[in-house]
């Protein structure tokens, strides 16, 4: 299992595990991080904006042209943000953090 650390708007700290192989979306989802992720993880949107923790950022794969894309469309970007949905788990990323945007809670309201 790989476990997760996602950081609320509010800094609290949600812990939450998966398998590897898992997309970080379903993992927030299933948390109850306000991750709506509309398109169903097909980079069509942008409602699964994550900030991850800029000592994991490096560890993932780079993001593809059109997920940058895509987060240029997302509220409250940084040099870390991601989408969830293009983020999968793995054993090197155990123990990632996350930080879940104030935006996110806007989006989920609509």
């Amino acid at each position: 299992m790989v476990k997760v650390t996602f950081i609320t708007a509010q800094d609290q700290q949600i812990s939450a595990e998966a398998a590897a192989g898992t997309r970080l979306l379903e993992v927030g989802q299933n948390a109850g991080m306000p991750l709506e992720g509309t398109c169903e993880g097909q980079m069509a949107c942008s409602t699964c904006h994550v900030v991850v923790a800029a000592e994991w950022f490096d560890r993932l794969p780079p993001a593809s042209e059109d997920e940058e894309d895509m987060l240029d469309l997302a509220a409250g970007v940084t040099r870390t943000s991601r989408l969830a949905c293009q983020i999968v788990l793995t054993d090197a990323l155990d123990g990632i953090e996350v930080r879940v945007p104030e935006e996110a809670r806007d989006m989920q309201g609509r």
